[in-house]
C-alpha cells in the first residue's frame, strides 16, 4: 500500500521544497488538489525536485477543459516523470462548473463517463495505436494531425475519477482505472456502498472490479498526548462538519446511526456558527471518519484500517508540519515507512 501527502496551492519554489521533504521522509508520492490553483505546474516543479515521488491529481476539474487538453497535459507529465503520474478527474459541483467556470454541467455522470473514454482515446492516438476517432454523447474528437500529436512514450496512462454516489460509482466501475474516495468516508461506506457500486459498473462493462484502485484520503490525527493531537483533531472535526453539510452526503451519517446530522450542520452553517458545526462531530463520529492515535500507533492503525482495500492512502493533513517542523516531519516519515513496509 502506497502512502501520499495531499497538498494544494503553493508557489513553485515552496512546492519543490515540500516535495524534497516528502521524498526524504519516505512517502510514496504527492496528491495535488485543484482549488485556488491548477495542479499541473506544481506537479512539474515537484517532479523536478523529487525524482522518486509519484504524482496524482486528486482531482483535476474535468469539464472546463476539453478531453484533449487534459489528455495532452497528462501525457506530457507521464513522459517527463518516467511514468510517475496518474490523472485523477472529477466533476466538481454544479455551482462551480456553471458559475465559476461558465460551462455545462447537465448529466454529470454520463458526461464524465464520456470524458474519460475521450481522454483514453487521445492516449491511444498519442501512442499511435489507432487514429483519433471518439464519437460520444458529449464529445467528438477526430482530428490529430501528425504535427500536433505529442511524441509517443511507453508509460501506461491511468485515469481515475472521484465518486461518492451510486451513479459515479457505476461510471468508475465501467471506465476508470481508479476511484478517488471522498475524504468523508467510513469503512462501512466503502464496503457496503462503494465496492458494490464499482462492481455493478464493472460487470456492465465486463471488467474485473478488483483491478480498480482505491485512492483514499485520510484524516490522520497523530500525537502522543491529547494536547499534541488537538490541532489535527480540531481540523478533522471542522472538515467532517464542512463536508457533512452537503445534502447528498447525508447518508454517510445516517448509515452509521447519526441520523439528522447533516440538517443540524446546515442549520449552524446558515448562521455562520463554524465552531458549533465542529462541536456536532462527536468522538464516535471522529472514530468513524478519522484515525486518531499516538505517533507510534498511527502506522499500524492505518494499515489495519486500509490494507487490502486501498491502493494508495493520502494524508489529508500534516503538510504544514512536514514543511516547517523537522521533528514531526521525521515522525510522519516513520508512519510512511510503516505503511509502505506492511506485509
Amino acid at each position: 500500500m502506497d502512502i501520499d501527502l495531499m497538498t494544494g496551492s503553493g508557489s513553485w519554489a515552496a512546492t519543490a521544497d515540500l516535495a524534497r521533504n516528502v521524498e526524504s521522509a519516505g512517502f510514496s508520492g504527492m496528491l495535488f488538489t485543484e482549488t485556488s490553483q491548477t495542479p499541473f505546474m506544481q506537479i512539474a516543479a515537484a517532479a523536478m525536485a523529487a525524482p522518486e515521488l509519484f504524482f496524482t491529481t486528486g482531482i483535476a476539474v474535468a469539464f472546463p477543459r476539453s478531453p484533449m487538453v487534459s489528455a495532452a497535459i497528462a501525457y506530457e507529465l507521464a513522459s517527463n516523470t518516467g511514468g510517475r503520474f496518474r490523472l485523477g478527474l472529477g466533476s466538481q459541483v454544479k455551482a462551480h462548473i456553471t458559475r465559476r467556470y461558465g460551462v455545462d454541467f447537465e448529466h454529470p455522470a454520463a458526461r464524465l463517463r464520456d470524458y474519460v473514454l475521450a481522454v483514453k482515446a487521445c492516449f491511444r492516438a498519442f501512442n499511435r495505436e489507432e487514429k483519433l476517432a471518439h464519437e460520444g454523447e458529449f464529445y467528438n474528437l477526430s482530428l490529430l494531425p501528425a504535427d500536433w500529436a505529442p511524441k509517443a512514450h511507453d508509460h501506461p496512462m491511468k485515469v481515475d475519477i472521484s465518486a461518492v454516489g451510486p451513479h459515479m460509482m457505476r461510471v468508475a466501475g465501467e471506465v476508470a482505472d481508479g476511484v478517488h474516495v471522498h475524504p468523508l468516508h467510513s469503512i462501512p461506506y466503502i464496503q457496503n456502498r462503494l465496492l458494490p457500486g464499482l462492481a455493478e459498473g464493472a460487470a456492465m462493462a465486463g471488467r474485473d472490479a478488483a483491478a480498480i484502485d482505491l485512492i483514499i484520503p485520510v484524516f490522520a490525527c497523530p500525537g502522543d498526548t491529547p494536547e499534541e493531537r488537538a490541532a489535527h483533531v480540531a481540523r478533522a472535526r471542522q472538515q467532517i462538519g464542512f463536508y457533512g453539510t452537503t445534502p447528498n452526503y447525508a447518508f454517510q451519517f445516517d448509515d452509521l446511526g447519526f441520523e439528522g446530522t447533516t440538517s443540524k450542520l446546515r442549520e449552524r452553517m446558515k448562521v455562520g456558527d463554524l465552531a458549533g458545526m465542529a462541536e456536532l462531530i462527536t468522538d464516535e463520529m471522529l472514530d468513524a471518519y478519522a484515525v486518531v492515535g499516538t505517533w507510534d500507533e498511527m502506522g499500524a492503525k492505518l494499515v489495519d484500517r486500509y490494507q487490502g482495500t486501498a491502493a494508495r492512502i493520502v494524508m489529508y493533513m500534516g503538510e504544514n508540519q512536514i514543511r516547517h517542523d523537522p521533528d514531526t516531519a521525521a515522525k510522519w516519515g516513520e508512519i510512511a515507512t510503516a505503511v509502505r513496509g506492511a506485509k
